[in-house]
């Protein structure tokens, strides 16, 4: 039992009749995620008195674009086809598959679900073909009702703090593995499966996957308001987050979110805002930049003073000797002092070593490449010059190129130097 697709099937003249029966499937409106095929009988069937849940040998199934295609005999699937195009069904042959856009990641499932046999060459008693529709399925809206924690991560500045986030948008899903939707979801429907039937579950376990995908954002350290433009990010977090339940079970996939919005109570935003202005206040450089700013204010407060200039001055100053006697001339020079204690803690750079055979140094320590010295145009001696510090002896590794001074006396390298 199989299918063949009916051009194929003509040419190798294996059915030599004409279709008995050919199920269809018309444009699936976007409400509809399952339907039973229709079936169109010929006065040749052998099923003009019977029950719709049979299908002669040689009938036609058609399958069109954005759909899949399955047969149910007894319940069990024993047929899948995604690959738009007129196929007939043939018991003689044995199953196949035609994944078409799904992958073969359905052959695993098939094999798993599927059953793999027939009642000794001869037709059960119940079949019934379905139609899926895998197109994507837009305009599904969501909103969070209760804020959701996210964490708030900012390693260059030590910020890591939990805030509340509500937002809301919309976002897409599809059918990915028709398989596992009809065994886990849909089953044996006797018309139409909608929509309407699954919404209201699926997006409560999609608001309940968003905790745990923001979780994975906050570990790339990024900000809430930073959420809305990383949507790839967010539906990778989300199929993972919904892999077992919608994934594993139902055989859905997220395809694309989009965000409208991304809002933080106004605590928390003032919260943040805090922790930053104190990270900035950690650097002596940007805090001393900051005094002399305040500084400059207090100045032109003092000055239009209606008590007078002078005792707008006086204040200032008694504020500046309560503040432990800190001014930004100290504050710069901690700054300086920082930087140059970075500087002396970077690794100091190696001599490199000629990179090719075809490098050279010359005279005045200038490596170079062509025949002439590109800083004092001497020429390219003939073989490779070999040096040695004629103060201490001092060598460098065969090849390599000399500093400027020599590492353990300080003397520096010239033409008196060279050995060979």
């Amino acid at each position: 039992m199989g299918l063949i697709k009916a051009g194929i099937g003509a040419l190798g003249g294996t059915l030599a009749d004409q279709w008995k029966e050919f199920f269809y499937c018309e444009s699936m409106p976007k409400e509809v995620l399952v339907t039973k095929g229709q079936k169109r009988v010929s006065g040749r069937s052998s099923n003009t008195k019977g029950s719709d849940n049979i299908i002669s040998n040689g009938s036609g199934i058609a399958v069109a674009d954005g759909q899949c295609m399955i047969i149910v005999e007894q319940g069990k699937i024993v047929e899948v086809c995604a690959e738009p195009g007129e196929f007939t069904y043939d018991t003689s042959t044995e199953p196949s598959i035609f994944s078409g856009s799904l992958g073969k990641s359905i052959l695993d499932t098939f094999k798993t679900i599927g059953k793999r046999f027939t009642y000794g060459g001869d037709t059960g008693k119940d079949q019934r073909v379905y139609y899926f529709n895998t197109k994507e399925l837009i305009d599904n809206k969501f909103g969070t009702p209760n804020p959701i924690p996210f964490r708030v991560v900012d390693s260059k500045i030590g910020l890591d703090i939990d805030v509340s986030v509500r937002c809301s948008g919309v976002y897409s899903y599809k059918i990915a593995d028709p398989l596992l939707f009809y065994t886990n979801v849909c089953g044996n429907v006797e018309q139409e499966y909608t929509r309407d039937e699954l919404d209201s579950q699926l997006k409560t376990e999609f608001i309940s996957a968003l905790q745990p995908a923001f979780g994975k954002l906050s570990d790339l350290e990024m900000r809430p308001n930073q959420i809305v433009s990383h949507n790839t990010e967010l539906e990778e977090a989300m199929n993972t987050a919904l892999s077992a339940k919608w994934g594993e079970l139902r055989g859905l996939k997220i395809v694309s979110i989009a965000l409208g919005s991304v809002t933080l109570p106004e605590e928390d935003a003032e919260m943040i805002k805090q922790a930053q202005r104190t990270a900035i206040m950690q650097n002596p450089t940007m805090a001393a930049a900051t005094l002399v700013g305040a500084q400059a204010d207090a100045m032109k407060a003092a000055a239009s003073n209606s008590n007078g200039a002078m005792a707008g001055f006086m204040g200032m100053g008694m504020a500046m000797n309560a503040g432990g006697g800190m001014n930004a001339q100290n504050l710069f020079a901690m700054g300086q002092q920082q930087q140059a204690q970075q500087q002396v803690q970077q690794p100091q750079p190696q001599p490199q070593a000629a990179s090719t055979s075809d490098s050279w140094v010359c005279s005045c320590n200038t490596v170079n490449t062509g025949k002439f010295c590109q800083n004092c145009g001497a020429r390219r001696p003939e073989g490779t010059p070999r040096y040695r510090c004629n103060k201490c002896g001092w060598e460098p590794q065969p090849g390599a190129v000399p500093p400027k001074f020599c590492p353990e006396c300080g003397d520096p390298f010239n033409e008196g130097d060279i050995i060979g």
